[in-house]
């Protein structure tokens, strides 16, 4: 499974992409009001640091539009990948840009129908919002399922990114469904590194080791 990040804090991912388990970083017009900065800015900063696609999303919802604002923000680097909405013209230019050799990553899919429109329209990445439908009272795993099913029926290469991922157990879950990434908040993929056991045997190794008076080197 592939990790990205889902924020526009430039600190936050160059600290995760020292680790080496950082695959790609997502925004969103939300995720840029937040960092404060300027959206071509802060684009180009993030993809100088990782090497993976960066999703950077359109703000337009007209087709030509779309392309205008895919075309400017396709030169900042090689590896952005163009985010647009599960909408008639977004999936209309998720054709247009996945034909001309573009990533694209189709966002705000909450059903299987969605999914599979995205993918006969070509998009690199598809991305289902889990929290979210988490919060309507429906179950987002099960979608996450009903996609993996469909795109393993035709042999779609769409990949299948995880969003809207609040818990390190949605993440538990979307790897066990077959979800091919997952795009995390900062403090979420941390978090997947922590259990208390973990770190009551570490502070018992490191107790037992004081004990022996002995240094390595």
């Amino acid at each position: 499974m592939k990790f990205f990040v889902d924020t526009a804090d430039v600190s936050e991912i160059r600290e995760l992409s020292d680790t080496g388990l950082l695959d790609g970083v997502t925004t969103n017009p939300s995720l840029i009001m937040k960092s404060g900065r300027p959206i071509l800015e802060v684009t180009k900063e993030i993809c100088d640091i990782v090497d993976g696609p960066v999703s950077a999303e359109v703000t337009a919802v007209e087709f030509n539009e779309m392309m205008r604002e895919a075309d400017i923000l396709s030169e900042l680097a090689e590896n952005v990948c163009i985010k647009v909405p599960l909408t008639m013209d977004g999936l209309k230019a998720c054709k247009a840009l996945s034909s001309s050799g573009r990533k694209v990553n189709v966002t705000l899919c909450f059903s299987a129908n969605q999914a599979l429109l995205a993918a006969k329209a070509g998009a690199t990445f598809i991305s289902p919002f889990i929290g979210r439908l988490d919060d309507t009272g429906i179950d987002g795993m099960e979608l996450i399922s009903e996609i993996r099913t469909i795109y393993d029926n035709y042999d779609f290469d769409t990949e299948i990114l995880a969003a809207s991922i609040r818990t390190t157990n949605h993440v538990k879950q979307a790897a066990l469904i077959g979800a091919d990434v997952v795009t995390v908040p900062p403090a979420v993929l941390k978090s997947l590194a922590k259990h208390p056991l973990t770190d009551k045997g570490l502070e018992a190794f490191l107790a037992d080791w004081a004990k022996t008076g002995q240094k390595i080197g």
